[in-house]
């Protein structure tokens, strides 16, 4: 464990939140320094395709949203090249429980916890927050006392219905050069034996319908979940916006309160890029469902990360 200390935020690495066969699952954590306690707390889950990637892929933490007065946790879960489907999620619902059992220690607010995660770890954001706390927890699971809930969840361009990507996807979107985007395949589908997808669930997706049905975060939809909030880049050939669409539409059905935004002009990987908002607000058609009535907007600018901002500090304030 190291801590280090910049102006604002001091952040302490390399904690141990689980082993598994002799594997040390790892988390940063950053802390405000002028923290007033206890701190409602942000899980990152960084993208890769549940492939690549660790905890350190993502915007500068220290600036979202440590520095705002949140205390920012990031994980490593298991990669596909590991464990295959569910090791991931059972590595997320164990963070969580952990985060809780470390609260008094580090002066967290356990029942103010949200999810933010991006591609792949917006997959598993979803699926943790939509599956019951006693789902995906696998054999004797680590800090039973605790349960898995959380009351807030922010989702970038994750992948939900497997089957429908490829029916789905952008053609003439943007490639985004963040260290995500770089490394994700060009030309592939997800129907490919070798998919990113395929991959996760060990077999290839057309093969294991019942698999994916249970890797889906749709499946397990029902009414009293967290709020959502979803964003999506229009440009995006990774991961199809209409894969955002359909996650709001069934969290919105069921009558939770849920936002989507689908930004013009942004591909895959955008909240990797902390410099995103400097250039401005971004054009966004927005959705948004509360106590079962929609609005749409066709046509509002907001800023990326300062709408993220707002949501949690109005979900865990």
């Amino acid at each position: 464990m190291e801590k280090v200390v910049d102006h604002s935020v001091e952040i302490i690495t390399d904690l141990v939140y689980a082993e598994i066969n002799g594997r040390q699952l790892l988390a940063d954590i950053y802390l405000p320094r002028l923290k007033k306690e206890p701190l409602p707390v942000i899980i990152w889950l960084h993208g890769g395709g549940w492939r690549f990637g660790d905890r350190k892929l993502g915007p500068d933490f220290t600036r979202y949203f440590a520095s705002k007065g949140y205390a920012m946790v990031s994980i490593d879960y298991r990669l596909s090249d590991e464990d295959t489907f569910p090791a991931q999620i059972h590595d997320v619902k164990t963070a969580i429980r952990w985060v809780k059992t470390i609260a008094a220690e580090y002066g967290l607010d356990g029942n103010k916890i949200g999810l933010w995660g991006s591609s792949a770890g917006g997959h598993l954001a979803a699926l943790a927050a939509t599956t019951e706390p006693n789902q995906f927890i696998g054999e004797n699971p680590l800090y039973s006392e605790m349960t898995s809930e959380v009351q807030a969840v922010a989702i970038g361009y994750g992948p939900m219905n497997f089957l429908q990507i490829d029916e789905q996807r952008e053609l003439y979107g943007i490639s985004e050069e963040d260290p995500e985007s770089v490394q994700i395949p060009k030309d592939k589908k997800t129907s490919d034996p070798d998919s990113f997808e395929s991959l996760f669930l060990g077999a290839p997706i057309l093969t294991c319908p019942e698999r994916v049905k249970e890797a889906n975060p749709l499946t397990y939809v029902k009414s009293g979940l967290p709020p959502f909030l979803i964003m999506h880049g229009l440009s995006d050939i990774a991961v199809p916006a209409h894969q955002s669409k359909l996650l709001y539409q069934e969290l919105a059905d069921k009558k939770n309160n849920v936002s989507l935004y689908l930004i013009n002009g942004l591909g895959h990987g955008f909240l990797n890029r902390t410099d995103l908002d400097e250039g401005g607000p971004r054009v966004v058609r927005s959705y948004v469902s509360k106590n079962g009535e929609e609005k749409i907007n066709e046509g509002m600018d907001l800023l990326v990360f300062g709408t993220i901002e707002d949501f949690f500090r109005r979900e865990l304030s």
